[in-house]
């Protein structure tokens, strides 16, 4: 074992299920991190002897797993659980920007932190994030068309990025493009100040960024040049797309049409990922698999939605990468790594009437080190090996008790859950325990959401059933009048 930096922690009697493709898929034994974050060894039985003195941690033979890997999220949508239940995707989105038009930078900062917050509360630890444009977009299905709403300043996105880092979430930031919204020259300067911003000293010294991409934005855009657009910052800038394509069922035909938008823009390939991908064509299924486009699956909220089921054995079958995705904590509302994964893992069994189609370590795979390599951050996250990040969960799988085990990752993916979480680690550091963040910004982010959130809501003419203050006051709560409108 060969120490790329001082020791900093030892994991040891832990049932490690490391993620990566080499190797065992489990065993009992230990884990050791380096002072710069990074997993400096791991194997069966006992650590080396020598810990020079550092901390121990008694994993008491509890499952220290990979910390999931969420490739498809929107975290600023954390103060919206419950918002349109019963809508489909576009009154849901029409209703959030309709919200979100009065709100500012500090707004959105405090949403992303308690999102970010929530992700690491509940073991995922890495998030490809679309970030809330800077401008608000009021999308029209009947004519495929968006309706300008609010034009932010820049620090509305870069605040976002701030509540990622301030979390102690890692991240790749998705910037949306919004050529729209102006002449070009000028929207193409405010995209490149935005990357520059994502790649900023203050924002890359806790290893917390993963990189930049773009918000492929060509579902909802009017015209192909939106496609030769982001084709344009991405070569300028070195970084991927990751587009929201074919994701319902309404208005399919305009959809499934503008992917020769991007084809023609020669946007296919490894760097462009296609998020949701549930109603494409038989050809389309084709070109992307000879393209080479990954695409990240969104199981809990294609379903919240009623966006309908992606039939990813076929994508599989035909070469396709897949990764796994959380989506909206206001359309997946808990953000559930292990519910997301059995809900995946279900709907392609029944889909297929075929319970051998898809199995646990094929689900666990997907939300973890197939999610990074699509991401192209596989060489820093998604599983527990030497030289990587030390992103781990600590998962008991007894407390609740999940009864005898027999096979360790079908326990894992299908009988363990937010119940069994003990803790999240992210560099080796505890980042959250029982369900609960441990910096101090975590109590403040509850508070900050609630009034923000309720303060926009009454600008855009809406109550919320239960008001900031009767979250956390009795007093309020006794106060209320049950005959009055909401």
């Amino acid at each position: 074992m060969t120490r790329s930096a001082p020791l900093a922690l030892t994991v040891v009697d832990a049932l490690l299920l490391p993620g990566a493709d080499a190797g065992p898929e489990w065993y009992f034994g230990w884990l050791q991190v380096g002072t710069d974050g990074r997993i400096i060894g791991l194997g069966p039985g006992d650590p080396p002897s020598a810990t020079d003195g550092t901390p121990v941690l008694d994993a008491g033979g509890a499952i220290v797993a990979p910390g999931f890997v969420s490739a498809h999220s929107h975290l600023f949508t954390s103060g919206l659980r419950g918002i349109s239940p019963d809508a489909t995707l576009y009154p849901w989105v029409r209703s959030m920007m309709e919200l979100f038009r009065h709100t500012d930078a500090e707004d959105m900062y405090w949403a992303t932190l308690h999102g970010s917050l929530d992700f690491l509360a509940n073991g995922v630890t890495s998030a490809y994030n679309f970030m809330q444009s800077g401008v608000t977009w009021l999308y029209d299905p009947r004519t495929a068309r968006n309706v300008l709403g609010r034009v932010h300043p820049d620090d509305y996105t870069t605040r976002q990025m701030d509540g990622t880092v301030d979390a102690g979430l890692r991240a790749v930031h998705a910037i949306r493009l919004d050529d729209e919204s102006g002449p070009e020259d000028e929207v193409l300067e405010r995209f490149a100040r935005k990357v520059t911003a994502a790649r900023a000293p203050e924002r890359k010294g806790r290893d917390q960024h993963l990189g930049v991409s773009v918000m492929g934005a060509v579902q909802w855009a009017a015209t192909s040049r939106t496609a030769e657009l982001e084709v344009h910052v991405m070569r300028e800038h070195g970084i991927t797309d990751q587009a929201h394509f074919v994701e319902t069922a309404e208005g399919i035909a305009v959809q499934r049409a503008k992917f020769a938008w991007y084809d023609d823009a020669g946007a296919l390939g490894p760097d462009l990922l296609l998020g949701h991908f549930v109603h494409p064509s038989d050809a389309m299924v084709d070109r992307v698999a000879a393209a080479g486009s990954p695409v990240v699956w969104q199981p809990t909220s294609n379903g919240r939605l009623g966006s309908g089921v992606a039939d990813v054995v076929r994508y599989r079958s035909a070469g396709i990468p897949i990764g796994i995705g959380l989506d909206d904590q206001s359309c997946t509302d808990i953000s559930d790594p292990w519910s997301n994964m059995r809900l995946g893992l279900y709907s392609q069994r029944a889909l297929h009437h075929d319970a051998g189609v898809l199995s646990s370590g094929d689900a666990l795979r997907m939300h973890t080190l197939g999610a990074a390599e699509v991401l192209g951050i596989a060489d820093r996250v998604g599983s527990l090996e030497a030289g990587k990040y030390a992103d781990f969960v600590l998962v008991d799988h007894r407390s609740p008790s999940t009864g005898p085990v027999w096979d360790v990752v079908a326990t894992y993916v299908l009988a363990c859950g937010l119940r069994n979480l003990r803790a999240t680690y992210v560099g080796g550091q505890c980042v959250a325990r029982d369900g609960r963040g441990t910096t101090p910004l975590a109590e403040q982010a509850d508070a900050e959401l609630a009034e923000r959130i309720e303060r926009a809501a009454h600008a855009d003419g809406r109550r919320l059933a239960v008001t900031a203050e009767e979250l956390v006051s009795a007093r309020a709560r006794s106060k209320r009048d049950p005959d009055l409108p909401r």
